[in-house]
């Protein structure tokens, strides 16, 4: 058994990594490899979870052809609510072993949605800008009628949303997180002050911004107490919206 959960997409050389497999992997062993699934990212506009961490985004098209120039197989394909949707690919060696019947129901899906084209990658980009300017527009409205905007989560998706957004502290005050290694820092780039979670209990902003919206059921229920002071919550992927 070889086992490498969010592994794959962080290696820079992916055919040697993938030859490694094949070598240590038994005749009749079996490798589960897991990584965010690229149709979700495009589906959902999750942009902001591309950024320097990961060397490859990838597809189960993409994932199969890598795996057969070693002489593998994916013989299996779990889709997971992980990152926003992530794939869990069960591979072995050619032959060893029967196919699913979910791997080719998802390869037709992915074929189906264009992603052995560019076109379907072309489409992205628009809706990319498409989500930044709705976040701006919703900022810039809450500014504007005197709301108070704070975000919750200094994460890497969220440091990679707010500087392709161009969002400065003029739209955001700061930013809180529950990691006190973080807190006393600034955002990267943004250069938001990041404070501790407490500090919205006294400051009582109008907006809490989830930046981590795949964790946002976890986060409404740990901060469901700003909604005492008439607090809301918003998401901005894949269109910014206030969570009811």
């Amino acid at each position: 058994l070889v086992v490498a959960n969010n592994v794959l997409a962080h290696v820079p050389d992916l055919n040697d990594f993938v030859a490694g497999i094949a070598l240590a992997l038994a005749p009749d062993g079996l490798a589960t490899v897991e990584f965010p699934h690229l149709l979700e990212l495009l589906e959902r506009v999750e942009y902001d979870t591309i950024y320097h961490e990961h060397f490859s985004y990838f597809s189960l098209l993409a994932a199969s052809a890598a795996f057969a120039r070693h002489g593998l197989t994916v013989v299996d394909a779990e889709q997971l609510p992980t990152h926003g949707g992530s794939l869990r690919l069960h591979v072995a060696h050619a032959g060893a072993a029967r196919t699913h019947e979910r791997v080719g129901a998802l390869l037709a899906r992915e074929r189906a949605a264009g992603l052995a084209d560019v076109a379907a990658y072309r489409g992205f980009a628009e809706r990319v800008r498409a989500s930044k300017f709705a976040l701006l527009e919703y900022l810039i409205a809450a500014r504007r009628n005197g709301l108070r905007v704070a975000a919750y989560g200094a994460a890497a998706k969220g440091n990679t949303l707010l500087n392709y957004c161009g969002v400065r502290a003029d739209l955001i005050e700061y930013i809180v997180d529950r990691n006190p290694r973080k807190v006393g820092t600034y955002a990267p780039g943004t250069h938001l002050p990041v404070r501790a979670v407490d500090s919205i209990d006294a400051d009582k902003p109008d907006v809490l911004l989830i930046l981590p919206w795949n964790l946002a059921d976890e986060i409404t229920e740990q901060m469901a107490r700003i909604r005492a002071w008439g607090g809301r919550f918003a998401v901005p992927i894949p269109l910014v919206r206030e969570l009811p």
